[in-house]
């Protein structure tokens, strides 16, 4: 990085706020401890994604049965789009642009992608990959970091934003169509979608988080309400949230499956895994499919 000037990108960073960010942060970890540690994890998950890759199903029908849409997922869009983007602008407006590599950020850029996007298989597995992502507004909210964001309102969507992150999966499934999950003893969507996770913290948030001594997302030191915090935190995080990204999503699943398929008065279908559309009377099933498009 050296010639190219981030400020635009860190040069906002609060190094004021312990672990954040800084050299100390940065030589918290032994760098050949860290170099080993790194390339085991990658070893082990990407050994892991080729095994869960080849057992992960998608449904096969072209159609797709579907709630009809009265607005909510276009509301829902205008919406998450407008609270990235005030995000986006208060990044650029502190000069603190790299914070949104944070996983958080990600998850809600594929949450507009899912609001947005056109049905298609596509959207079915970036909807189930999603739901595994859903420590990080748990996390947000029980280690709240908003101790930098002095901007009118940051901190204010800090917690907007992490609350609207659990709102969106649970509107899609009531939704339904392409929106819709695995069966709920199948763990393959777990395993995969936890090694993309782990890859992308330990590939590419540690590449930027290194040389910058930003600790995105805690890569290079541990926050300091960390219950692990030492050496092997990283270790440490590795397992327990192996055990806490999958009992999240099934936990939701399953809280989500009674209020939509078990509990009368929020009842509005049989399942929440893939519900063919019924042809209609010319054997077509284009209107059910369609639903998605009317909103």
């Amino acid at each position: 990085m050296d010639g190219i000037s981030w400020d635009w990108a860190m040069g906002g960073v609060n190094k004021t706020v312990p672990r954040n960010a800084g050299p100390e942060c940065a030589e918290f970890l032994d760098p050949t401890y860290r170099l080993i540690e790194t390339a085991i994890v990658l070893v082990a998950m990407v050994l892991t994604f080729v095994w869960s890759y080849r057992r992960i199903k998608l449904p096969t029908p072209t159609s797709y049965g579907a709630r009809r849409d009265r607005g909510g997922r276009r509301t829902l869009l205008v919406l998450m789009s407008l609270i990235w983007g005030m995000e986006i602008g208060y990044k650029f407006s502190s000069r603190t642009v790299i914070y949104l590599l944070n996983p958080c950020h990600v998850t809600t850029a594929l949450q507009i992608y899912l609001l947005a996007a056109s049905p298609n298989k596509m959207v079915t597995a970036v909807f189930r990959f999603h739901l595994n992502l859903l420590n990080g507004p748990l996390l947000a909210f029980l280690f709240p970091e908003t101790d930098s964001r002095i901007l009118p309102l940051e901190a204010a969507i800090y917690w907007i934003q992490h609350g609207m992150m659990c709102v969106v999966p649970y509107y899609l499934l009531r939704l339904g169509g392409v929106y819709n999950v695995e069966e709920f003893s199948d763990f393959s969507w777990n395993v995969l979608s936890y090694s993309i996770n782990i890859i992308y913290h330990f590939a590419l948030l540690q590449v930027f988080a290194i040389p910058t001594e930003v600790n995105l997302n805690h890569m290079i030191c541990p926050a300091i309400l960390d219950p692990f915090g030492g050496p092997y935190y990283r270790i440490a995080a590795f397992f327990h949230q192996a055990i806490l990204c999958p009992l999240l999503c099934k936990l939701f699943i399953a809280v989500s499956a009674f209020f939509l398929t078990k509990f009368r008065p929020t009842k509005v279908k049989q399942t929440l895994c893939c519900e063919v559309a019924a042809p209609n009377s010319n054997g077509d099933t284009s209107e059910m499919s369609n639903h998605l498009h009317r909103d």
